[in-house]
């Protein structure tokens, strides 16, 4: 058998490109667009044909590859992909091209190869299908739960597991805060449940408030766009072309295209507003209840977890199980995070269960020394 490191760099390369390919196999499924699920399918033979490179390395040096499995997460990804649609993990895989772009170029077998150019290749295009209307990023269910949590990424998935997280660590926080100052079982219970209410509560309205105003802020957007249609519809045409032009059209088509767009002043607005604006007409980033009853949901589903033993249990009892409960609950949140890092589960769910139970853990403290004072 080869050098071991070799081994082992050819057998994290090819399970890499089986991963891509059942992501990208499951984007395809996914894909209500036969054209972009055309460029899904197409994506995953690149990949099935990289892993084979690596196999066939493998094979000289005498180390089995065995079958291919995909991971755990690209497994997760794509159940979300096919179920949801690829809009909704397309901004985690994009990012995990982008930042693997290279991983090939200093790599010796690959020299004289496509493989590198392929994954500089696979980035652009990924790259130019996150910034395209097309590609299905407004408008789904998930994607109207990125509120508070829109900066983190954009990814609406992501939005939900922080929202799930939010509503665990405040609410094991509260409980933990009255478990501390030795209130009644019965306190603790409506104390965690209310502060579950309390909590969710003000995530739906901060949501609701955040995509009512994104969306009236759209609607006055469209409202000057289609005033400047109509005004000055030469210059808004000329804007088009350039728009196009920018994104590699020779300057001729681009024109051409442009006039064709222009000439009806309904499907000109709805191309300035997807191509200048940003803006899905048809969805102004979905719907502001709907946000706000899924993120109240999403937190409630956190905020759960802690107070369930209360409803069972009492005393010393309740509290550990509590503890305990949120612990499983914490490292699940942290491996699924590891959908949008590619860091190992262990790491991140240790890190997640280390850092609620720290702040449960202050809270207790603090509630005891609350509980010392007022009862003397």
């Amino acid at each position: 058998m080869g050098d071991r490191a070799d081994v082992k760099r050819y057998r994290r390369n090819r399970q890499d490109e089986i991963d891509s390919a059942a992501v990208y196999r499951a984007m395809a499924a996914g894909e209500q667009d036969a054209r972009l699920a055309g460029v899904y399918e197409r994506l995953a033979e690149v990949e099935e044909r990289h892993a084979g490179f690596w196999e066939e390395r493998l094979a000289g040096v005498g180390a089995p590859a065995g079958p291919r499995r995909p991971s755990w997460r690209s497994l997760v990804l794509g159940a979300v992909a096919r179920r949801f649609g690829p809009g909704v993990v397309l901004p985690t895989v994009a990012g995990g091209e982008q930042e693997n772009q290279h991983v090939y170029d200093d790599q010796a077998e690959t020299a004289g190869t496509s493989l590198p150019a392929d994954e500089r290749s696979h980035a652009r295009l990924l790259r130019q299908l996150v910034g395209s209307s097309s590609a299905g990023m407004e408008g789904g269910a998930l994607a109207r739960l990125e509120g508070r949590h829109r900066a983190v990424g954009g990814n609406a998935l992501r939005a939900a597991v922080l929202g799930a997280n939010d509503g665990l660590v405040s609410n094991l926080s509260l409980v933990m805060g009255v478990a501390g100052a030795a209130l009644a079982q019965e306190a603790i219970l409506v104390t965690g449940l209310a502060g579950l209410i309390a909590g969710a509560g003000s995530m739906a309205m901060g949501e609701w408030i955040s995509v009512q105003s994104s969306r009236e802020l759209s609607e006055r957007q469209l409202r000057v766009e289609a005033e400047e249609i109509a005004a000055i519809p030469d210059e808004e045409r000329e804007e088009l072309s350039l728009i196009y032009q920018a994104k590699g059209l020779p300057e001729a088509k681009a024109r051409a295209i442009a006039a064709r767009f222009m000439a009806d002043e309904e499907t000109a607005l709805d191309v300035m507003a997807r191509e200048e604006l940003g803006i899905d007409p048809d969805t102004l980033g979905g719907s502001a209840w709907e946000a706000a009853i899924t993120s109240f949901l999403l937190f409630a589903l956190g905020a759960i977890v802690p107070v369930l033993p209360f409803l069972f249990l009492a005393g010393i009892r309740a509290a550990v199980t509590s503890v305990a409960l949120s612990a499983v609950a914490l490292y699940g949140i942290g491996a699924a995070i590891t959908l949008f890092t590619g860091r190992p589960a262990w790491r991140s769910g240790g890190r997640q269960v280390l850092f609620g139970l720290a702040a449960a853990a202050f809270t207790y403290g603090v509630g005891s020394l609350i509980g010392v004072a007022v009862t003397g």
